[in-house]
Formats: C-alpha cells, structure tokens, sequence
C-alpha cells in the first residue's frame, strides 16, 4: 500500500501515547486538522511498547507502528529526551528513567538532574529534542525531528508543562519553557517543531 494514497479509518489519528501532558500538547497542534484525534484511553487500548531503540527515531517508530497495527488507525507517536552537555548528552533517550527512584515523579527527576549538575560550572547548556513518527496500521512509517536550545537553571520557575520544563531556559526568551503559555510554546518547542514537520504528512494521508 502506498504510504500516501491508502484508505484510512474514517479520518481518525491514535495518539499513542499516554503521557497527558504530551496529549494535550499534541491536540493542540493538530487541532486545525479536519481529523478526530483518540488516545489509547478512549480507545480502550492497553499496550507497553518497550522504549530500548538506540535512537529518538527507533522509539517513535516502535511505538507508532506498535499503536497502528493494535488499533487498525493511522497512529502518531514521539520519543524526546533533555539532552545536557555538561553531562555528555545525558539524560538524552533516558530522560523519563534517568532518575533511579522507583517510580519517580517528574519532580525527582528534576532534583536528580539539579544534584548531578551541582559539580558543573554553569551555564548549564542544553536542548530538548523529539522525533514524531506516523505510522499506518499496514507498517509504513513517516517521522520528523525538532530541537530547543536553553538551559538548565537551578530553580524551578514556572507551573505549565510537565517533565523537566520548569528548569529548562530560554535565552532568547528570557523564561523557562514551563513559564510560556500553550500558543508561545508550541511555536518553539521541540515537539511542536517535529510536529509541524509531520503535518504535510497527515494532509497528505487525510486531505481535504
């Protein structure tokens, strides 16, 4: 099947992913769409996709393709990490299991971060990054990438986002991505980057 030319179910996009924070950052997005957009919850859909790829790309194909293939939808899916340099790229595609507390809040991951960098001088420079991958249930599979240059900073600032937002500047910006609101974000997040990148895409598989 023609990645590009194939019958899709009734205009309907799986977000695979069960993150809310990456939900809602997503519905966003894609809301000027002429799509319904469903995560794994609404669909009924319970499915761990083990995240051992060796790239952000490996991972949001698996997860795409995986979520496809279950569903019988065009799926999307991303794989992003913080990447530091100070620490060598770290925690890069471990960001979600970078801290080693059983089942660790986003608020551990962010002190763990803090702790590791605390030998380092600052600035403390680093990037996020994300690939999106859409996948159709027949196994094909588009991506795209995005990135955000900051910093880290050693006080939270800022109550939207999720994960390690709170403490990762913006220079140009002069506020932490967790001080930006919906819209100013996702004109320079990663994510929305990959995103906007992944559009075409979709218009292409649901035009009109």
């Amino acid at each position: 099947m023609n990645f590009l030319k194939g019958e899709h179910d009734m205009r309907r996009i799986l977000i695979a992913t069960n993150n809310k924070g990456k939900i809602h950052e997503i519905k966003a997005l894609l809301e000027g769409l002429s799509v319904l957009l469903f995560t794994p919850q609404e669909m009924g859909i319970s499915l761990e996709v083990a995240e051992d790829g060796q790239t952000y790309a490996e991972n949001a194909s698996k997860k795409a393709t995986a979520f496809a293939k279950t569903s019988g939808l065009v799926a999307l899916a991303d794989d992003s990490g913080l990447e530091v340099d100070a620490l060598g790229g770290q925690p890069g595609l471990h960001s979600h299991r970078f801290c080693p507390i059983p089942n660790a809040t986003d608020a551990d991951r962010r002190k763990y971060l803090l702790e590791r960098l605390g030998a380092y001088p600052r600035p403390w420079n680093a990037r996020f990054r994300a690939t999106v991958a859409v996948a159709i249930p027949a196994g094909e599979t588009k991506m795209a990438t995005g990135e955000c240059e900051g910093q880290i900073i050693p006080d939270e600032r800022g109550k939207n986002g999720f994960g390690y937002d709170p403490i990762f500047y913006i220079p140009d910006l002069g506020r932490t991505m967790a001080e930006l609101g919906m819209d100013e974000k996702n004109r320079v997040s990663h994510r929305a980057k990959a995103i906007l990148g992944i559009i075409p895409i979709l218009k292409d598989l649901f035009p009109g």
